[in-house]
């Protein structure tokens, strides 16, 4: 597939800008991975780079650096190399058709234009909605609901009673309702608790590869619309988690906590359970949550507190080397001008 730069500005709805009609654009790349007939994109703070590479053409926001070759102007450059992305790199097609090696029980309701492969498993009273396609050794437990342009990959688990809401994507080894870890202790026996309820995803959810969501004690896990998590997430029993958030890697909720709308968990942050947080918040990477947040908190470090507390705390604590070489000074000092007469 090739386009030309009209075509691609069309496409993206943006301004087209040093237009060279004989160039012809063959693909879209990264920064420094891009061709002569290839297309990228940059944003602060890599505008000042972009003159480096090797790219044909490049996509910029408007009032951005001037460059000698084709540029298209748009809005949000890295949602214009989403798009592209999609355009020159189209997902495989599945054929879709239930492979008569997987197992699917007898009353399971499957939807039009479903992919069921080989050797997936679907149990007794599920239902898989429209256009959705569950890969081969996928499970999907009894009575569990799928909706409408799911995609299921290999290995990815959906455990008895949950929901999966439309265009949700799970990705492989990821487990949704596995049991919550919920144990009464008695006579230092740890005795299991029965975990009854269920996982509940919104729509446009995505779950990463072996991240786990467990199922409630009682009741719901809830995960809702727009939620994205990366690889090695956890969000235990009873979570209710709203719209929009983002959790990075090995990010991990405990049981019973709530979670607002627009959140981000930066990469191995965590919280304590049966908290709240609000909504529009960034934990950083490595935050400690251990109480209550409020609305519109930039949070860091453990116990989490304001970054630029943060910040400060951390500028002081690198000063602790010098410190300690001062007041071993002034101790030896001290100690001279206790043995003068």
């Amino acid at each position: 597939m090739d386009k030309t730069l009209q075509e691609l500005a069309a496409f993206l709805h943006g301004t087209l800008e040093n237009d060279n009609q004989e160039l012809r654009i063959t693909g879209v790349n990264g920064l420094v991975e891009a061709g002569p007939t290839e297309i990228s994109f940059a944003i602060p703070p890599y505008v000042e780079l972009c003159h480096k590479s090797r790219a044909g053409a490049m996509i910029l926001a408007p009032g951005e650096r001037e460059l000698d070759r084709p540029v298209i102007r748009v809005g949000n450059p890295k949602q214009a190399f989403a798009e592209l992305l999609e355009l020159f790199r189209p997902q495989e097609e599945v054929e879709r058709t239930v492979s008569p090696l997987a197992y699917v029980a007898a009353d399971v309701k499957i939807g039009k234009n479903v992919a069921i492969q080989p050797f997936a498993v679907v149990e007794s009273g599920a239902e898989i909605g429209d256009n959705s396609v569950i890969y081969s050794h996928a499970y999907i437990g009894r009575h569990v609901r799928v909706g409408c342009d799911c995609i299921i990959y290999p290995q990815a688990t959906v455990r008895e009673n949950c929901i999966i809401g439309n265009r949700d994507i799970l990705q492989s080894g990821c487990v949704i309702g596995g049991d919550g870890f919920g144990f009464v202790t008695n006579n230092g026996k740890h005795n299991k608790v029965q975990q009854t309820g269920n996982v509940i995803l919104g729509d446009d959810v995505e779950v990463g590869c072996n991240s786990c969501i467990d199922r409630a004690t009682v009741g719901s896990t809830i995960v809702g619309n727009g939620t994205k998590m990366d690889n090695l997430v956890h969000l235990g029993h009873n979570d209710i988690v709203g719209e929009n958030n983002l959790f990075v890697a090995l990010v991990g909720i405990p049981g019973s906590v709530t979670i607002g709308n627009n959140n981000t968990f930066g990469g191995q942050s965590a919280t304590v359970g049966h908290i709240t947080i609000g909504n529009n918040n960034v934990m950083a990477a490595r935050c400690g949550v251990i109480r209550n947040v409020d609305d519109n908190q930039i949070l860091a470090g453990f116990p989490a507190m304001q970054h630029t507390e943060w910040l400060r705390q951390e500028a002081k604590l690198r000063k602790i080397g010098d410190l300690v070489k001062t007041v071993k000074a002034l101790e030896k000092e001290i100690k001279e001008l206790k043995q003068k007469p």
